[in-house]
Parts: structure tokens; C-alpha cells; sequence
């Protein structure tokens, strides 16, 4: 119940706090949104990152400094715009939520149906990604699979922590540091739309990345 009254908040921030981008038409959080979202959950919903302080520990003792508060805003800034004019058109949409960053991945363009290997047809998009990582390395970066609710909760589980592994590995084989990454499948548990339609379960078959600096 409480995981859900927590997406339910994040959710009616979500709406309440978006703007869209006039150059770009991308929707865009607004900080003070993103912000209080993040302060109503206490952390809970995007806030939280797994493993977050091994990994800053890891980065930072490999010589990789961390972002001073005052730098952390115009940091992400810069990380976003580029995100958002390198994906412009390529159906991945980017969201700014406070200090971080998500691009959501419908997988209808990422994955075939039924399967974990990204389409070869995407390796360009994911490379414009992975590019932005590399030039924008104090930062942390969470993939997330999810499914519909279509078929067993085990296969679902499995797909959407395959496809966060695939996407995983291309950003890392491209010059990535694997340190900075964490990957997870949620299955069908996390939906965004209704699975009763079918603009819903594609809209809920998907891979989401969350950028977070490293401060």
C-alpha cells in the first residue's frame, strides 16, 4: 500500500509540475517540483539510489571528484540539454526531475517483441547516450526494465531485467565506467499506464535511465 500511495504522490506532482520545453516540445519538471516530489517521498521514489554511496565511494577513490552543491544544478543543466537536443525526434523522451535526469526507452523502438538484444536499428540513439555519460562523468546512472502485465510475473521479471542488462552493456562497451552503473528489472510492477489497452501496455514496456550527479 505504501509503495503505492508514493507513486500515486510522485504521479500528481508529475502532472502539476510539468512544462513543456519550447524549443524542443520535451515535457520538463520543474525544479521546484521535482524538488518537492522528492521531499513529499522522503527519498523513496527516484530519490534513492541502490547502492549509491558504494558507488560514489568507488568513483571518488578512483580519482573522480564530486560535484560541489552549488555545481551540481548548472552541471545537470548542461547534461540535459545536450541529452534532449542528441534524442530530439528519436522517440526517447527526457524528464528533468529536480537534480536528475530520466530518459525513458519505449521498447517498441529499443527491443523486439519477446526479446533482450537491442534492435541494431538503436545502437545510434543509445550511442548519443553514451557519449553524453562519457562527457559527463560525475554522475550516476540507474537502468530499469519493465514489462506489461502480459504472460507469468517470473518471464516478465526476467525479460525486464534482461533488457535493463542489455541496455546496461551497450553504455558500458562504449567507454562507460561500469562503477557508475546499477541494473534492475521491475517486471510488470511499476506500471505508467493501463494494461488493459494497448496503448497502455506499450506504454509500460520499457527501459528508464536515471541520471543522478555524483555530490
Amino acid at each position: 500500500m505504501k509503495s503505492k500511495l508514493l507513486i500515486a504522490a510522485l504521479a500528481a506532482v508529475f502532472v502539476s509540475g510539468c512544462t513543456t520545453d519550447p524549443y524542443t516540445g520535451q515535457q520538463k519538471v520543474s525544479n521546484l517540483a521535482g524538488g518537492a516530489a522528492l521531499g513529499a517521498l522522503g527519498g523513496a521514489a527516484l530519490g534513492t539510489l541502490a547502492g549509491g554511496d558504494d558507488r560514489r565511494n568507488a568513483l571518488i577513490g578512483a580519482g573522480i571528484g564530486a560535484l560541489a552543491g552549488g555545481a551540481v544544478g548548472g552541471y545537470m543543466d548542461q547534461q540535459e540539454a545536450q541529452l534532449r537536443a542528441q534524442l530530439q525526434g528519436t522517440g526517447v523522451s527526457v524528464t528533468r526531475v529536480g537534480d536528475k535526469i530520466i530518459l525513458n526507452m519505449p521498447s517498441n523502438i529499443t527491443f523486439d517483441t519477446d526479446q533482450s538484444a537491442v534492435k541494431p536499428q538503436f545502437y545510434d540513439t543509445l550511442n548519443s547516450v553514451a557519449l553524453v555519460l562519457q562527457k559527463f562523468n560525475r554522475s550516476l546512472v540507474d537502468v530499469a526494465g519493465h514489462t506489461d502485465s502480459t504472460g507469468s510475473d517470473s518471464y516478465n521479471l526476467t525479460l525486464s531485467q534482461q533488457r535493463a542488462q542489455s541496455v546496461t552493456s551497450y553504455l558500458i562497451s562504449q567507454g562507460n565506467d561500469p562503477r557508475r552503473f546499477f541494473t534492475q528489472g521491475f517486471g510488470e510492477s511499476q506500471p505508467i499506464a493501463d494494461n488493459s489497452t494497448e496503448a497502455g501496455r506499450a506504454a509500460n514496456r520499457r527501459v528508464t535511465i536515471q541520471i543522478s550527479p555524483l555530490s
